[in-house]
């Protein structure tokens, strides 16, 4: 979990190949007016994030039942939103922290990708950084971040 540009993706792929496990981008679940929405620079609410989280939710449910081992990136910014997603003991979070600024330039280097400098302003506003939670640094290689996130996971 992070905000934009926190490099969600590239460390859960990674991570995911190194354990053989299956990545998952929670990026995947928003609905095409939540896409919108944020292509135009414009936050997310509660009421844009709830359903979004519902049906991460419901996946996770979903992989558990099945014995699925999955590394899921989602911002999952607030403790409510986490506490949502905390459907088992053995779902792990991991926060990849950043500064806004690192966060902001990563942000201006992406092609492609709908989040905004607005949308990470709003992102570290509604940021409720964990406390139990593996916090990793993400100015580090994402290799680096991958071994220190198995390490604590005792996967390494």
């Amino acid at each position: 979990m992070g905000p934009a540009g926190s490099g969600k993706t590239l460390v859960g792929e990674l991570l995911a190949l190194r354990l053989g496990w299956e990545f998952v981008d929670g990026d995947s679940f928003h609905s095409q007016a939540n896409i919108e929405k944020m292509a135009r620079g414009v936050p997310l609410d509660d009421n844009d994030r709830i359903p979004w989280l519902n049906s991460i939710r419901e996946a996770m449910k979903q992989w558990n039942a099945q014995h699925r081992n999955v590394v899921l990136a989602c911002s999952a910014l607030k403790r409510s939103y986490r506490e949502r997603l905390q459907i088992s003991s053995d779902v792990k979070l991991v926060y990849l922290k950043g500064t806004y600024d690192l966060l902001r330039e990563r942000l201006h280097a992406r092609k492609g990708h709908y989040a905004t400098e607005q949308i990470l302003t709003s992102q570290f506003a509604d940021l409720e950084e964990p406390a139990d939670a593996i916090t990793v640094d993400v100015a580090h290689t994402p290799e680096e971040i991958v071994a220190e996130i198995r390490k604590h996971l005792a996967l390494a």
